[in-house]
């Protein structure tokens, strides 16, 4: 039987990565509970290139850094869902562009309520002013660790 862990034991990477982990399942629930339980956490991955943008399969793929086909594969999981599509390019016909439907945005306003949500309910579990001084350090870990850049430019990749 395996022995307890206690989490203060854990490093910094560790404990952020499981917390992160706790959160999204926390926000996986809620989506699940709006309506939206189909998705998974690494459809995210592709939301995030389409809540602004209206890429070809080809950019996509680019963007997440994975093969055409593995794109292709991933936006058609997200057609048979009904959160994305592709239409034609307005400028030339023949090329399609992927965009998501009024049940993708709502998805991506229901995750978004839902972690506003988990926000207000860890302000009042832990107080603002507490919480507020964790995201900022959190902030700084990111920064410190090179992440930055990935989250303001809407290109957060999973780990290798």
């Amino acid at each position: 039987m395996p022995s307890s862990v206690d989490p203060l034991t854990l490093d910094t990477g560790t404990l952020a990565l499981f917390a992160g982990f706790a959160a999204s399942g926390h926000i996986q629930e809620q989506l699940a509970a709006r309506g939206h339980g189909a998705l998974r956490f690494s459809h995210g991955y592709v939301f995030q290139h389409l809540v602004d943008a209206e890429p070809t399969v080809g950019e996509l793929a680019a963007e997440l850094e994975m093969t055409q086909q593995g794109a292709s594969k991933a936006v058609a999981e997200l057609e048979r869902l009904g959160y994305t599509e592709r239409t034609p390019d307005p400028r030339d016909a023949r090329v399609r562009r992927v965009r998501l439907t009024n049940r993708g945005r709502e998805a991506v306003a229901a995750a978004r309520q839902a972690r506003a949500e988990l926000d207000r309910r860890l302000g009042e579990r832990f107080g603002a002013e507490r919480l507020a001084e964790h995201r900022a350090l959190l902030a700084e870990l990111l920064q410190e660790l090179g992440g930055t850049a990935a989250v303001r430019g809407r290109r957060v990749a999973p780990p290798r």
